[in-house]
């Protein structure tokens, strides 16, 4: 078996000191940038796993865990940003929080960014692009965990989630069964999972009940910007428009709402009405808003748990897919038709 790098190595193959090596591995002090890329290049070239160094370097001194969310103006990822820091702390590690605001450009950045501050692991929301970049934290043997979303590509890689088929079809069935048959559906992106994952649940519903599906009555929109407020418009001017919504995009709640409200559409005499996710506002409102419950606890619990594991080298190698049942809150939105 051949032997695995050490520090030593990689300052020699970079033809530098150690204790550049460990400036570059830590980011505790200034490092030329030709010395910092013929670090990074040779860490690569040897296979230099970081999270060693971490060990090699510290000496007991708290690992770093990066977290990469989507969209910190999204309630949700707040949120778990909040509980992801609280579960770390409670295990003595760091946290180095980034966001990629749903950019794949971003995306790309920062995890350069996170490579080059040699996190002994990663938790991510992924935008569904940068395959390569992903993999190459792999190729170092970092622990990466995707959380709330995943990429297909990388079917090796552990990932948190919901339970969306269920979720979405729980929310779908329970209008339903009060009588709706022209219901509605704002999901995320088709190209993401979670997009695709909570339509397969609103489909499923559908034919549990014998009710067709219209195109036109599915929607996915971008998770940023005003476009769920758009196609819940061009849905309701529909000759045959929706008695029941869905909206399974959590970061178009607000803007759904607002659209709803300027309209002058009642809730739920003229619509009845299903959200994700269920935030402190949504029970506050009138009427209060029947919602998917997102366990947001569980999936920061469950996310550095599985990474702290992996860093620590205490599972075997197969992918865990770990799902959280989330749950549903009925409330006043919803009306027999």
């Amino acid at each position: 078996m051949k032997k695995a790098a050490t520090i030593r190595d990689v300052a020699a193959h970079a033809g530098v000191s150690v204790s550049v090596v460990s400036r570059v591995l830590n980011g505790t002090g200034p490092v030329a940038p030709v010395k910092r890329a013929q670090v990074l290049d040779a860490i690569e070239e040897l296979a230099y796993r970081p999270r060693a160094a971490a060990r090699e370097l510290s000496q007991g001194r708290s690992e770093t865990i990066g977290l990469l969310l989507a969209d910190l103006t999204n309630p949700f990822f707040a949120r778990l940003a909040d509980r992801v820091v609280a579960e770390a702390r409670s295990r003595d590690l760091q946290i180095l929080l980034m966001t990629t605001q749903e950019d794949p450009h971003l995306e790309g950045q920062a995890l350069d960014t996170l490579l080059d501050r040699s996190v002994g692991g990663m938790i991510g929301t992924p935008t569904g692009h940068n395959t390569a970049r992903w993999e190459k934290l792999a190729a170092l043997d970092i622990p990466v965990v995707f959380v709330d979303r995943a990429v297909r590509e990388l079917d090796s890689v552990d990932v948190v989630s919901i339970e969306n088929v269920d979720s979405a079809a729980a929310a779908t069935r329970h209008l339903l069964e009060r009588g709706h048959t022209r219901i509605g559906i704002v999901s995320g992106p088709l190209d993401t999972t979670t997009g695709v994952e909570r339509v397969q649940g609103y489909e499923q519903a559908l034919r549990e009940h014998g009710v067709e599906r219209d195109d036109r009555l599915v929607r996915p929109a971008p998770f940023r910007g005003d476009r769920g407020a758009e196609v819940v418009a061009q849905m309701l001017a529909l000759d045959d428009p929706p008695t029941g919504l869905v909206v399974a995009n959590t970061a178009q709640v607000r803007v759904v709402l607002r659209m709803l409200a300027q309209a002058r559409i009642a809730i739920p005499d003229d619509l009845s009405l299903v959200v994700f996710d269920d935030n402190p506002w949504t029970e506050l409102i009138r009427p209060p808003l029947t919602a998917v419950r997102q366990p947001i606890d569980m999936l920061a619990l469950h996310s550095v748990e599985l990474v702290h594991a992996r860093m620590r080298q205490k599972l075997p190698p197969a992918p865990r897919r770990v799902r959280v049942a989330a749950e549903f809150v009925e409330r006043s939105s919803t009306a027999r038709i």
